[in-house]
């Protein structure tokens, strides 16, 4: 007879954010396992660039959640040094036009008084910090604690730091519960595993994993491509994007949006997007978004009219409703925690994210207040 794993805490996902959580909850003394259907991250976290950013979000819960992650990814690649890949980079945000100067400058006000660096930028500075930008831009604001890592690299280091047990290729078939309904672990296609405590960080999947447990959350999947180009000398030296992006983010539309994304590697390709749009798990290839794409960046950055790109790949943003993540315990299923629904944001907040869930788990006061990323706050739809 095949015995149950047994553990403190069992973690659904080995993306960033389940990676965080691992290590967050293992420093915090537990006992945790890692489940993934598939490989260390396969999933969100494969697909995305791997950016740290607090450029693109307005005052409130997501900017204090991002500066918190901030800080603890710098503390990490202390730790982790080039093994993460980290580059603090900083993020350029341009306008291309006076009015759209005036709302960002608007916005970059509002960002200081939460914390963040925001530095104006005038025309003729701007090509001091990116001499290849378009001509005649009217300004920027710089924000020089946008960062970026190697994502799936970063994910990897952080569950080895954890100590975790690891369960790849293994796929979470239901959740157990005790007769007064309390999560008493997981049943897996290879096996069950019991623990107290069970935290929901499957990505674009949080909502499948949710409702294995009688939950609802309402996570759906939100596409977006990214254009690879050869290999470069250093051409792009920030992340660049125009101001429309932080309007794309916030947006609730479910039809194509695209705005200029463009950052230069540490390895030489560039890395051009940013498209949006809700079409379920469809991954077929899209001309029209990648010729987007790139004339949005050459837009941005003539130069690269003459650079092949050589490559793109598909990935899925896993939405919420009001663009904010579930983070912390589920009142409706005791032992039941959630992490997911981070949007684009996920890599950038999965620290903060790790935080705050193993100081749930330990039953320690959170460092941030977790009522706006309360996973009960969706109302149920209608049968």
């Amino acid at each position: 007879m095949t015995h149950p794993l047994t553990c403190d805490a069992v973690v659904i996902g080995a993306g960033m954010t389940g990676a965080a959580c691992a290590l967050f909850a293992a420093r915090a003394g537990l006992d945790v396992t890692v489940v993934d259907r598939g490989p260390v991250g396969g999933g969100t976290t494969g697909a995305g660039e791997g950016n740290i950013l607090v450029s693109d979000k307005e005052p409130g819960p997501e900017l204090d959640l991002a500066l918190l992650s901030t800080r603890l990814w710098g503390e990490l690649a202390e730790e982790f040094g080039q093994f993460i890949q980290y580059e603090a980079k900083g993020g350029v945000v341009v306008a291309t036009s006076p009015g759209g100067l005036t709302a960002l400058e608007r916005l970059a006000v509002e960002q200081r008084a939460a914390g963040v660096v925001a530095e104006p930028v005038d025309g003729d500075a701007l090509y001091g910090l990116e001499p290849h930008l378009a001509p005649g831009l009217p300004g920027a604001v710089h924000y020089p604690q946008d960062s970026q890592v190697m994502p799936a690299l970063a994910a990897a280091h952080l569950l080895r730091a954890a100590g975790a047990r690891l369960l790849t290729d293994r796929t979470v078939t239901d959740v157990l519960r005790t007769p007064d309904g309390s999560v008493l672990g997981v049943r897996t296609d290879r096996g069950d595993i019991h623990a107290p405590a069970l935290v929901n960080a499957a990505g674009t999947w949080g909502g499948e994993i949710a409702a294995l447990a009688e939950a609802h959350l309402p996570v759906l999947p939100r596409r977006g491509f990214v254009l690879v180009t050869e290999p470069l000398p250093r051409m792009v030296h920030h992340k660049v994007y125009a101001a429309d992006y932080v309007a794309d983010v916030a947006s609730d539309s479910a039809a194509l949006q695209t705005s200029p994304v463009v950052e230069g590697t540490a390895a030489g390709p560039v890395l051009i997007g940013a498209s949006r749009e809700r079409v379920g798990f469809d991954r077929s290839f899209s001309l029209p978004v990648l010729r987007a794409l790139a004339a949005g960046a050459t837009r941005l950055f003539p130069f690269l009219a003459g650079v092949r790109a050589l490559r793109s790949y598909v990935g899925f943003r896993p939405y919420l409703p009001d663009h904010l993540p579930a983070i912390g315990p589920d009142p409706r299923v005791p032992g039941l925690f959630h992490a997911c629904g981070h949007e684009g944001a996920g890599i950038g907040l999965s620290t903060g994210t790790g935080h705050l869930i193993a100081q749930a788990l330990t039953a320690k006061t959170p460092d941030l207040d977790l009522t706006p990323f309360r996973p009960d706050r969706f109302a149920e739809e209608a049968a």
